[in-house]
């Protein structure tokens, strides 16, 4: 499965991937099926020091099937960035443009194995509770010990993506001129709702100078 790129909205700049997914955590995650393909929305954690291209990491609920099927084909990770409509009427000659929207996306590619090991399954929990909970002045911690901790545990399914390969998308204009993407980005800023901001973030971020 490629994602259609024109050669202007095509990104090798490892460093905006590695932003979006980061940033962008909560995934559709997607292994073949037969006679469809199995697909769940999941948070992941993005390792770059887990292999050459980095891993994923992330938990499921066992009763959901999904997870029996890892491991013999690949399976795709698909993170949504920051995504806006972009009004023709923002250019500066609106008459021979047409609506569009702008988006940051990756495709993350790689087999799938689940965590055998309930002690890395607890560690891969209390990485995201750090990471969710550590801003919050009064952090939620896990407090489950003995019989019940190992039955929450034993009620989830951890597992890590080994990443074979990342296509990235950045959709931010850069067909346009300079003076375009000025107006959009301005434009943007205006709107007034967080996706729209974001998205003009990653226009001066990412799209100036293209």
């Amino acid at each position: 499965m490629s994602i259609y790129t024109p050669r202007a909205f095509a990104t090798d700049d490892g460093a905006a991937v590695a932003h979006l997914i980061r940033d962008f955590p909560f995934a559709t995650l997607m292994t073949p099926g037969d006679p469809e393909p199995f697909v769940s929305h999941v948070p992941l954690q993005y390792d770059a020091s887990l292999g050459p291209k980095g891993t994923l990491l992330g938990h499921m609920a066992r009763a959901n099937p999904h997870w029996r099927h890892f491991g013999a084909e690949a399976s795709i990770a698909i993170f949504h960035g920051p995504h806006a409509y972009v009004s023709p009427s923002w250019y500066a000659e609106p008459a021979s443009a047409v609506p569009t929207w702008n988006y940051a996306i990756a495709h993350v590619y790689g087999r799938v194995e689940v965590m055998a090991d309930a002690a890395e399954t607890r560690a891969l929990l209390d990485a995201m509770i750090r990471r969710y909970e550590g801003g919050r002045g009064e952090p939620w911690q896990l407090q489950l010990e003995g019989r019940p901790l190992a039955a929450m545990l034993d009620a989830i399914v951890g597992f890590r993506l080994t990443i074979e390969r990342i296509d990235g998308k950045l959709k931010l204009s850069q067909n346009r001129s300079a003076e375009d993407r000025e107006r959009v980005i301005a434009a943007l800023r205006g709107e007034g709702y967080a996706d729209a901001a974001a998205t003009a973030e990653w226009m001066e971020r990412y799209a100036r100078g293209s």
